[in-house]
């Protein structure tokens, strides 16, 4: 017999030895640990399989949900302007209103002044006779011009257009 071979003689000796002089478990059903340990794998099983039907569920309620993502068609094709969609929109812009106001020039006044006002009462500018008047648009200065009177109403005969740069200047 070979060294190797002797080993595993002794090695399974022990062995039996120590299975033989082990007691088995006590356990509550009265027989052997292995229906114990059996009920006690069945009851994880069960709670694992229990568990992933709970989170199957809730992914299905998730996705029942959630709703496909749209998104903007972003090709050349899709840029490039169509000619009866421009004309729609500029045709929807043009009916909006808008204020129009034409300004001869400013001053500040007191109260006092203001109630002393009457009839013929001259109120002093801060532009000269001659100085172009200033269109407004909303608000926002958009031109200039002189008065003219025509079939005796007042207009304005636009002089200069303030460019989108220039207005971007007044700004700042």
């Amino acid at each position: 017999m070979a060294p190797d071979d002797i080993d595993q003689d002794k090695l399974a000796e022990e062995w039996a030895q120590a299975l033989a002089t082990e007691e088995p478990e006590p356990s509550g059903d009265g027989g052997g640990g292995d229906g114990a340990l059996a009920d006690e794998w069945a009851a994880a099983l069960a709670d694992q399989e229990e568990t992933g039907l709970k989170k199957e569920k809730e992914q299905d309620y998730l996705s029942s949900k959630s709703r496909t993502a749209e998104f903007k068609d972003l090709t050349q094709d899709a840029k490039a302007p169509r000619q009866e969609t421009t004309k729609r929109d500029l045709d929807f812009i043009l009916d909006i209103p808008l204020e129009v106001s034409a300004e001869l020039g400013r001053t500040k006044l007191l109260i006092n002044e203001l109630l002393q006002l009457g009839q013929g009462s001259v109120v002093e500018l801060n532009k000269l006779a001659g100085e172009p008047l200033e269109i407004y648009v909303n608000g926002k200065l958009v031109a200039r011009g002189e008065a003219v009177v025509i079939n005796e109403k007042f207009g304005v005969r636009l002089t200069d257009i303030i460019s989108p740069i220039e207005r971007v200047k007044q700004l700042g």
